[in-house]
């Protein structure tokens, strides 16, 4: 494993800085679906991706699609380094929830962070490279949330863990050495994570987050958007990647993902959840309800950026070591985020 993620870091990396023109050629004829156009170094990436060994998530042992997971991260993220990291826990009503916080000096306030993997494989180690990121260009504590994973620990505990950190840090953020200015964000199944719990709060006593940041987020898992179609395969996430991630976090139970906390596209009512800022990919399987979301919170009355990286797959914040795409991307979104703090306390 250290081998072979060492020569696929050196590859990677090598790769991501070439001339675009090279890139171009070595992944060939442009790619346009639905009038975007591939980045030339994601449609490289994906060349020389196919061409490395090893398994999807979906068919491997479950330790080993977590172990990947991790590989993956370190692989193809940039290390950015940071003032002080300090691994923690916060108290949940199920036990203690592992946390992870990154602090970079003097926050400005703090963001809680729910990591991607489909609520199966993911955490604290595979969000390292972006929550060094995050903290450094938003000057924000970042508290990685290690939530409970499916399939041991079904819906919803997952959520029950999100939701309950981020209580915690809302009313504990002195504590924790920041302003209790406190957003919420997530990669993926940890955007749905931002989605949800900024729809439970909405009513709190103590108040909601200021922001929601939606990164490729998953909005609903009862039904099959037409982008599912159009990238089910070839495109970094699969189809049958989400199947699987579906069936793990349900349990089987299907019935489930019309739950508004499963699918937070389907809730009657999101008049007064936090402002937010939703970005999609356009190579993406989830780009449509991605975007189904965005809507849905404008035409409620949710101040609302939508982000579109036209020429990217998913989860291209983890793209930061290896190409200018990825780094562009997740610099305008952590603008957004500066940008919305600064006008918050203005």
């Amino acid at each position: 494993m250290a081998l072979s993620e060492a020569v696929a870091r050196t590859l990677i990396h090598g790769a991501g800085k070439l001339p675009v023109r090279i890139q171009r050629w070595i992944g060939g004829k442009p790619l346009v679906r639905d009038g975007y156009e591939m980045f030339p170094e994601v449609q490289m990436g994906l060349k020389l991706l196919s061409m490395l060994p090893g398994s999807d998530f979906e068919t491997l042992p479950l330790d080993q699609s977590r172990a990947q997971m991790d590989a993956e991260g370190r692989i193809f993220g940039a290390y950015v380094p940071v003032s002080r990291i300090e691994d923690s826990t916060i108290p949940g009503r199920s036990g203690n929830i592992p946390v992870r916080i990154y602090d970079n000096g003097d926050p400005r306030g703090i963001i809680v962070y729910y990591h991607g993997g489909g609520w199966v494989v993911g955490g604290v180690e595979s969000n390292d490279r972006l929550a060094r990121f995050l903290a450094v260009h938003t000057h924000m504590m970042v508290v990685v949330v290690d939530y409970r994973l499916a399939p041991e620990h079904p819906f919803p505990a997952g959520l029950e863990d999100a939701l309950d950190a981020f209580r915690w840090v809302r009313d504990h953020a002195g504590e924790l050495g920041a302003p209790a200015k406190v957003m919420v964000a997530g990669d993926s199944a940890g955007a749905n994570f931002s989605a949800v719990i900024s729809q439970l709060t909405r009513d709190d006593p103590e108040g909601g987050p200021l922001l929601q940041v939606m990164y490729c987020p998953v909005t609903d898992l009862s039904t099959k958007h037409d982008s599912y179609r159009t990238f089910s395969e070839g495109f970094f996430l699969t189809e049958a990647q989400m199947d699987w991630y579906k069936a793990h976090y349900l349990g089987g139970d299907d019935e489930l993902a019309l739950d508004p906390r499963v699918s937070p596209l389907l809730a009657e009512d999101v008049t007064g959840v936090a402002p937010a800022h939703v970005v999609v990919s356009g190579f993406d399987p989830l780009r449509d309800e991605g975007l189904a979301y965005g809507r849905k919170l404008a035409e409620a009355g949710v101040p609302t950026r939508v982000q579109v990286v036209t020429g990217h797959v998913h989860a291209f914040l983890n793209t930061t070591g290896v190409g200018r795409a990825g780094v562009a991307a997740f610099e305008e979104s952590c603008a957004a985020i500066v940008d919305y703090w600064n006008n918050s306390v203005a």
